[in-house]
């Protein structure tokens, strides 16, 4: 009875230490890693679709693969779902909280959104873990003082032809 305090924190630290240890040394499954590899090739090429598809299948062979939802997100992005590419940063930033790039990358996708002010949060996180000086850094200033892509009358083009419904 006497030793059940301790024995209880000890254990407590064990199932702390071995989580935290396992968390940090994940290495991809090699079929997730191949099926990855497959999904950025397909992306340079242009086919985005196959890319996500060679994705999705990396992570249900690997759903503790972290760059898997980066590459997901950037596939949304070059599809134009800004709203789905922020989604998969979230995601990614929920399995390493300091992932710089998921950072960069959802604060590059609330610009293209328009929300200038939360990709402006982003910044100032980006700032305080690695400082003015790194990539990440000046890839979201640069996309925040680029400013959100928006539609002009000139970018539009008009029919030839009108007609009437």
């Amino acid at each position: 009875m006497r030793y059940a305090p301790a024995a209880a924190l000890l254990s407590l630290f064990v199932a702390v230490s071995a989580s935290v240890g396992f968390a940090e040394d994940h290495q991809p499954d090699p079929r997730a890693a191949a099926l990855v590899a497959e999904g950025r090739s397909q992306m340079q090429a242009g086919n985005v679709q196959d890319a996500i598809s060679s994705f999705e299948a990396a992570l249900a062979v690997d759903p503790a693969y972290t760059a898997i939802y980066l590459d997901l997100a950037s596939a949304a992005r070059a599809e134009g779902l800004q709203g789905k590419a922020i989604h998969f940063y979230r995601e990614a930033q929920e399995r390493d909280p300091e992932n710089l790039a998921a950072i960069a990358g959802e604060g590059e996708a609330l610009v293209e959104k328009g929300a200038i002010s939360a990709a402006r949060e982003n910044l100032s996180r980006l700032r305080d873990l690695c400082g003015s000086d790194c990539a990440e850094t000046a890839t979201l200033a640069a996309a925040i003082d680029r400013g959100p892509l928006v539609m002009t009358a000139e970018m539009v083009t008009q029919d030839e032809e009108v007609t009437q419904n």
